[in-house]
C-alpha cells in the first residue's frame, strides 16, 4: 500500500470514528425525560457500589416491561450491566415486585395490600443479612411505577443509600385526551400529524407507540383517549375497534386502558335508527349492544368521554333531555363491564348569551346528584377556554353530589403553539391550589378532583394532549414539560411545579447546576411573561380567530358574539374589562359568597383577575399606584423584556448540552421574541386607539401602525381548519 493510500484510508478512519462520536452524542428529544446517559463518573461510582444485583420476576407481560426498563436505565445511567440473579448474595441487591411474584418480598411481611393496585413503597432494608432496595408492590403495574421513581431517583442524583418511600396516586384516573382525527388531522396539534396511523393499524404496530406507553407510564398516566371529542361516528365501526383493539394490547402492560370520544348521534349515523333520544328503548339498546361489541375486543376499555350539546355537536338537548339523561344512558351500558363515561362540561347554547361564562354552572349545577354512579363531569381549568389566565371554574366546589374531573390543556392553543417556551407547571398549580371555600377555607380545586372534600372515590384529570409525529414527540424540547408536569400533578395535585421543572430538567438536559438553576427560573417565570405580553390584568381571548394565532384584539368577524374578541375586552373611550360583577352579568356569584363578595368589590379583586370581573376606567388607580392605563402598556413591555432576559438566560448556556437541541430552543427564543413584541404592539395599537391616551412616558410606541396589524391574515395555521 503506497504512502497516499494509507494516508487516506487512515484520514477515512478517523473522519468514521468522528462522525460516529457526533451521531451518539447528538440527540433530537425523541427519548424525552428518558434519556438514561451516563451520570457524571463520581456519581456513577457512588450508585454501581450500592447496586451489585437485580431481582426482578419476569412472568407476565407488566414484569418484563419493568425488568427491561430497569436494566436498560441501570446500563445507560451506570454504564455498567447488574447481573440478574434469583437471591440476595451480597451487598447492594434492588428486589422488585409483589407478595405474589417474589417469595423475598412475600418474606419481607411489608404492608402491601394498602397501596392498591397503583401504589408503591421503595425501602432501604437488610435482606438475608444484606443491605437491599426493595421496590415492593400490591400489583405489578405498582411495582412498573416504582421502578420508574427509582430510576428518577438516580437520574436525578438522588441519595438512595437510606430510602422509605410510600406512593400512591391521589387520583385514579390520569388520562392524555387526544385530539386526533382518523384522518391523522390534530386539532389544535403543533407537533405534527397523529401518532395513530390507522391507515396501517391493526397489523403494524409501530414501535413508537411502545415509547409513547413507556413515557406515560413513567409519569403515572393510566388512560388514553384515542380520538377528537368533535368525533365521527367511524371510530365505533368494526373495522376501527380491531384497530383500537391492537393500540390497547400494546399498552396494557403498563397499566394504560384505552378510551373513545364517541359522538352522541352514533345510533342514526352508523346504527340505522332515526332518533338518538336517550331515553328511547331502541337507542338504550343500541348502545348496550354496541358496547358489548367493544369489550369483546378490548376487555380492560376504559369507557367514554363525551362532548355533547357544544359547539354545535348532538346531544340529549336535541331531544328535550338533559345533560344526565344523556350521560345516564352510557353509564348504564358500561356499568356491568367496570367502564366509565366522562360527560364534558364545557357547554354554551348557540343564541349567543349574555355571559358565556356562566353557561356550564346554570347547565350542570342544578344536575348535581342526578348523575349515576361511574359518570364524572368533566370541567376545565377555567370558565372560558384555556386562556393564558383566568379564574378557576366555579363548578368547583359546587357541585358536591358528583365527581368533577378536571381537564387542562396541555398543547399551548392559547399560548403560542410549539415556539412559545411557556411552561404551564404554575398555571396548572395556580388552579389546583386556588380555594373554593366551599366548605370554608382549605377547600381546594385539588380537593375537590381528588374527591377528598366531598367523599368520592371515582376521581381524575385530563390533559389535552401536545403530542405528534415530530421527532421530538412535542413541537419542541420544552413543550415535552407539559407533558411531564401534567402526569406527575395528576398524580399528586399537590406537588409544587418548581420541584417538577427541576427533575425535568435533570432528566432532560444536565444535572450540572450552573445550567439547572438558570434552566428552572427561565421556565418558572415563562408563564408570567406570556400573560403579559398577551393578555395581563385579567383580559383574555385576544388571539385571532378561530385559529388563535397572534394578537386581533380589535376582531368582530366571527359569526357569533362569544366567539369576538371585542366581546371579551369590551374596550371603549371609558374603561376596559368585562362587568361580572352583581351590576353587570353576576357572574361572581357562581362562585362561594366569601369569594363572590371579593370579586365583586373592585378594590378588593385580585389585579390578575381585574379586567375579567370589572369594567374599569382607564384613569383608574390601580395597586402600583399608576393608572390602568400606564399598568397596561407596562405589563406589555414587561412581557417582552422577560422573554428578551429568557434569551439572554439561554444563550449563555451554551456548550452545557448537545448542540442540535441547543440550536432549536435558540431559535424558538428568537421567534416568541419577535411574536411577544408584535403582541405588545398591536394590543397597545389597537387599546390607545379605543382609549385616546397617550403612552406614559418612556415607553416606545407600536413599531408599525394599527392599520398594519389589522391587515395581516394567516391562512394556513397548524393545528386549525373548517372542520
Amino acid at each position: 500500500m503506497s504512502a497516499c493510500l494509507r494516508a487516506w484510508v487512515t484520514f477515512t478512519l478517523l473522519l468514521t470514528a468522528l462522525l460516529c462520536t457526533a451521531s451518539t452524542r447528538a440527540e433530537d428529544g425523541y427519548d424525552l425525560w428518558l434519556r438514561y446517559r451516563p451520570l457524571a463518573p463520581a456519581q456513577a461510582q457512588l450508585y454501581r457500589s450500592r447496586l451489585s444485583e437485580l431481582i426482578i420476576g419476569a412472568t407476565t407481560p407488566t414484569q418484563n416491561v419493568a425488568r427491561s426498563e430497569l436494566q436498560r436505565g441501570l446500563h445507560g445511567l451506570l454504564d455498567r450491566e447488574i447481573p440478574l440473579t434469583d437471591n440476595v448474595t451480597r451487598d447492594g441487591a434492588l428486589i422488585v415486585g409483589t407478595s405474589a411474584s417474589s417469595t423475598l418480598i412475600a418474606r419481607l411481611s411489608l404492608d402491601s395490600r394498602s397501596l392498591g393496585k397503583e401504589g408503591y413503597l421503595i425501602r432501604s432494608m437488610i435482606v438475608n443479612g444484606h443491605a437491599a432496595t426493595v421496590i415492593a408492590a400490591h400489583d405489578d403495574i405498582g411495582a412498573l411505577y416504582g421502578t420508574f421513581h427509582f430510576l428518577r431517583l438516580l437520574q436525578t442524583g438522588q441519595p438512595i443509600d437510606r430510602l422509605d418511600l410510600r406512593e400512591t396516586p391521589r387520583l385514579k384516573l390520569r388520562m392524555l385526551d387526544h385530539w386526533d382525527y382518523l384522518n391523522g388531522q390534530v386539532e389544535r396539534g403543533y407537533a405534527g400529524a397523529s401518532i395513530w396511523d390507522w391507515w396501517k393499524l391493526p397489523d403494524w404496530r409501530a414501535p413508537r407507540y411502545t415509547d409513547y406507553a413507556r413515557a406515560n407510564a413513567s409519569i403515572g398516566i393510566n388512560g388514553t383517549v384515542l380520538n377528537n371529542v368533535n368525533a365521527g361516528a367511524t371510530i365505533l365501526t368494526p373495522m376501527y375497534l380491531e384497530k383500537v383493539a391492537a393500540l390497547a394490547e400494546v399498552f396494557r402492560p403498563y397499566g394504560i386502558r384505552v378510551y373513545l370520544s364517541i359522538r352522541f348521534s352514533a345510533p342514526i349515523e352508523i346504527g340505522g335508527l332515526k332518533t338518538a333520544d336517550p331515553l328511547d328503548p331502541q337507542v338504550r339498546a343500541w348502545w348496550r349492544t354496541k358496547v358489548d361489541e367493544i369489550y369483546k375486543q378490548v376487555p380492560d376499555f376504559g369507557g367514554f368521554l363525551v362532548k355533547a350539546n357544544s359547539e354545535g355537536q348532538p346531544g340529549p338537548e336535541d331531544y328535550h333531555r338533559t345533560h344526565a339523561d344523556g350521560a345516564n344512558m352510557l353509564a348504564d351500558a358500561l356499568a356491568p363491564h367496570g367502564g366509565v363515561v366522562m360527560w364534558r362540561a364545557f357547554v354554551y347554547s348557540q343564541n349567543n348569551p349574555e355571559d358565556r361564562t356562566k353557561q356550564a354552572y346554570d347547565e350542570f349545577k342544578p344536575l348535581d346528584g342526578r348523575f349515576h354512579a361511574n359518570v364524572l363531569v368533566q370541567v376545565k381549568n377555567g370558565p372560558v377556554d384555556f386562556q393564558p389566565r383566568e379564574p378557576f371554574h366555579p363548578l368547583f366546589g359546587a357541585m358536591p353530589k358528583t365527581p368533577l374531573m378536571m381537564e387542562l390543556e396541555i398543547t399551548k392553543e392559547y399560548l403560542g403553539f410549539a415556539t412559545h417556551l411557556v411552561y404551564l407547571g404554575p398555571l396548572f398549580e395556580e388552579v389546583l391550589s386556588a380555594d373554593t371555600m366551599a366548605r370554608g377555607r382549605g377547600s381546594t380545586v385539588a380537593r375537590v378532583i381528588d374527591g377528598s372534600l366531598d367523599g368520592h372515590t371515582l376521581t381524575g384529570m385530563a390533559g389535552d394532549a401536545n403530542i405528534g409525529t415530530d421527532r421530538n414527540w412535542c413541537g419542541s424540547d420544552f413543550n415535552q414539560a407539559n407533558w411531564y408536569v401534567f402526569g406527575r400533578l395528576a398524580w399528586n395535585p399537590t406537588l409544587s411545579s418548581r420541584a417538577i421543572a427541576e427533575e425535568w430538567v435533570r432528566m432532560t438536559f444536565s444535572s450540572n447546576e450552573a445550567f439547572v438553576k438558570p434552566v428552572v427560573e427561565m421556565m418558572m417565570g415563562s408563564r408570567e411573561a406570556a400573560v403579559n405580553y398577551m393578555a395581563p390584568l385579567g383580559l383574555l381571548h385576544l388571539m385571532g380567530p378561530g385559529h388563535h394565532y397572534g394578537p386581533a384584539p380589535w376582531d368582530a368577524s366571527e359569526s357569533r358574539a362569544d366567539w369576538r374578541p371585542v366581546y371579551y375586552h369590551r374596550a371603549d373611550h371609558n374603561g376596559i374589562g368585562f362587568d361580572r360583577s352583581r351590576t353587570g352579568s353576576d357572574a361572581v356569584d357562581q362562585y362561594a359568597p366569601p369569594l363572590a363578595s371579593e370579586f365583586n368589590d373592585l378594590k378588593q379583586t385580585p389585579e390578575p383577575f381585574l379586567l375579567y370581573f370589572h369594567h374599569v376606567p382607564w384613569n383608574y388607580r390601580v395597586r402600583s399606584g399608576r393608572t390602568l392605563w400606564y399598568e397596561l402598556v407596562a405589563h406589555y413591555t414587561q412581557g417582552v423584556e422577560q422573554v428578551k432576559r429568557m434569551r439572554k438566560t439561554w444563550q449563555s448556556l451554551d456548550g452545557y448540552i448537545d448542540a442540535e437541541r441547543y440550536r432549536q430552543v435558540d431559535a424558538f427564543l428568537a421567534i416568541q421574541e419577535k411574536e411577544a413584541q408584535w403582541w405588545r404592539d398591536a394590543c397597545i395599537a389597537y387599546f390607545q386607539s379605543i382609549s385616546g391616551l397617550p403612552l406614559p412616558t418612556g415607553y416606545a410606541p407600536p413599531r408599525k401602525s394599527l392599520k398594519y396589524y389589522e391587515s395581516l391574515s394567516f391562512p394556513y395555521v397548524p393545528g386549525f381548519s373548517s372542520w
